[in-house]
């Protein structure tokens, strides 16, 4: 007790009053409550205005943020994941890569057995070499099908010539045929005026009866003549007939090939085009043989890293069959997902700070590109029907592309990934 009371008495137990507490200055001047109270006023004046300078800076950051800024936590790295796939069929032989190696563009990453498209291109190259030897064989046939025609033309009109000339000899040997008829005629009319002579005095024993004899045989042979120049005649009557026959044929002959003889180089013309067209559609087999036997390497479309690698040594490929993707680290964007109320400031070019929660908040720099042409729901697997009669007003989101202007130098190490968190500031105002 007596200690409590020393205490007590001393000013240094819990029932000391702020009066008996004594401020002392550096000098060891002792400051009364009087001296005290200004300055502790002064202090308090003092936080007092510092509180309100922070909250009129803070008021004033938050106004120039929501006024001259929009910004959204829905936003996203974006690329195009490239599908690696098989151009050809075939078995695989080798496989260079692993799931999240990078690769270059260009880098060979897997390899198809080749042996079956080098059967396949050499058939198709001589599938070439035999239409290129049909070509060349058409191609010679056009100029002497041209000659051929010629010489038809030229050989029908000589044929007609001749025919003619054949006509106008065969005309003339009928008119000699009718003028030795007319010559047998009177023969045989002599020869029977002198039978008709003879009979009365071979009857009178004038004349001897040979020499009568004889004027008989004359006069019937003299008819028989008439008789064999008139059949002469017929004979030569038909040979001009046939010789006319023969004119009018190879006049005949002779338009025909005047007619015909430019179709039928048209024709070998013809034939040379579609060997022409032959050869190019060979040729064109060929190039896609070869390009075929290129597809068996299979080399990586652009720089990245490889991701779900399902392919791996003696499977066997088809066409189009997905071997692994790549996702770019060059080729980014970034793809963010506006409230439809912020979107009234928003235009294109404007200027965005990104701010990739995956590097600490590290700040990038783009500009708004494009804004989409329907909202997310809309473009949903299943859109809602707002006419069903329960419809709900829900702020809609839009999504916008967003550029990185400066990502080789911002990103030199690669480090973005398609799908990471953005946080995009766009600049509204200026």
């Amino acid at each position: 007790m007596a200690d409590q009371d020393q205490q007590t008495s001393s000013g240094q137990g819990p029932t000391d009053k702020p009066e008996d507490k004594k401020l002392v200055d550096p000098s060891g001047h002792v400051i009364t409550e009087e001296e005290y109270a200004p300055e502790k006023k002064s202090k308090r004046k003092g936080i007092a205005l510092v509180v309100v300078v922070v909250l009129i800076v803070l008021a004033g950051l938050f106004y120039w943020h929501s006024t001259f800024t929009e910004d959204t936590d829905d936003a996203q790295v974006d690329g195009d994941l490239y599908q690696v796939s098989s151009r050809v069929a075939g078995q695989v032989q080798k496989v260079y890569v692993d799931d999240n190696q990078s690769v270059d563009k260009g880098q060979l990453i897997a390899e198809i057995d080749p042996r079956d498209l080098q059967v396949a291109l050499a058939q198709e190259q001589a599938n070439l070499a035999n239409a290129q030897a049909e070509y060349d064989q058409a191609r010679s046939n056009v100029p002497i099908t041209a000659v051929n025609v010629r010489t038809s033309v030229s050989t029908a009109g000589s044929d007609v010539l001749g025919t003619q000339a054949g006509v106008l000899q065969a005309q003339q040997q009928e008119q000699a045929a009718t003028a030795r008829i007319a010559q047998a005629k009177a023969n045989a009319v002599k020869a029977q005026s002198d039978v008709d002579r003879y009979t009365p005095l071979v009857q009178k024993d004038v004349i001897s009866k040979q020499q009568y004899d004889a004027a008989v045989a004359a006069a019937q042979a003299a008819q028989a003549a008439v008789v064999e120049a008139q059949k002469n005649e017929s004979a030569q009557r038909e040979m001009v007939r046939v010789a006319q026959q023969r004119v009018a044929s190879s006049k005949e002959q002779e338009q025909q090939n005047k007619q015909n003889g430019p179709e039928q180089i048209k024709v070998q013309q013809a034939r040379e085009a579609a060997a022409a067209a032959a050869v190019q559609q060979a040729q064109a087999k060929v190039d896609q043989a070869k390009l075929n036997l290129t597809y068996t390497k299979i080399v990586a479309p652009i720089a990245g890293i490889v991701n779900k690698k399902n392919v791996s040594p003696g499977a066997n490929l088809s066409v189009g069959q997905d071997l692994m993707t790549i996702v770019p680290l060059t080729d980014l964007w970034v793809t963010a997902n506006f409230k439809e109320t912020q979107l009234a400031e928003i235009k294109p070019n404007q200027p965005v700070i990104l701010k990739v929660d995956a590097l600490g908040g590290r700040k990038f720099h783009g500009k708004i590109v494009q804004i989409g042409g329907a909202t997310g729901s809309r473009l949903s697997l299943f859109p809602p029907e707002n006419a069903t009669g329960n419809y709900v007003k829900v702020v809609q989101r839009i999504p916008v592309r967003i550029n990185f202007t400066n990502l080789a130098e911002e990103d030199k190490n690669h480090e973005l990934r398609p799908g990471m968190s953005v946080t995009p500031d766009v600049t509204v105002k200026q």
